[in-house]
C-alpha cells in the first residue's frame, strides 16, 4: 500500500508541475458530484482559464495521497503553477477580494 501512495504521491507533483493548473475534485470540471468541487470549477470558468481536474472519486488511492501530499483534509484541492492554494473556501474568499485573479494575471 505504501508504495503505491508513494507513486501517487509522485504522479500528484509531475501533474502540479506540468500543468499550470490543477483542480482535484469529485468528479470532473463536465460533472462535479459535489457543490464545493462545482463553486471552484465555475470561478475557473468564470475566469476564463484552462484547467485540468483530476476525480478523486475514481481512485481510492489518490484520493489519500492528495490528503497526505497537501497537509488538507478536504477536497476539492487547487494548486496553480505548483502551489497548493486552497480548498471551495479559500479559493472563494482569493476570488472575492480579486487575489485569485492576479495569481493567475488575470487583473
Amino acid at each position: 500500500m505504501t508504495t503505491d501512495l508513494e507513486s501517487t504521491k509522485a504522479q500528484i507533483q509531475a501533474d502540479i508541475t506540468s500543468n499550470p493548473i490543477v483542480l482535484y475534485m469529485k468528479g470532473d470540471k463536465s460533472q462535479p458530484q459535489c457543490g464545493f468541487s462545482s463553486q471552484v470549477v465555475q470561478i475557473l470558468t468564470h475566469l476564463g482559464v484552462d484547467f485540468v481536474t483530476r476525480d478523486i472519486l475514481a481512485d481510492e488511492t489518490l484520493r489519500q495521497a492528495i490528503k497526505e501530499f497537501s497537509d488538507w483534509p478536504t477536497i476539492p484541492q487547487l494548486y496553480i503553477n505548483g502551489e497548493f492554494i486552497g480548498g471551495c473556501d479559500i479559493t472563494t474568499e482569493l476570488f472575492q477580494s480579486g487575489e485569485l485573479q492576479q495569481i493567475l494575471g488575470k487583473n
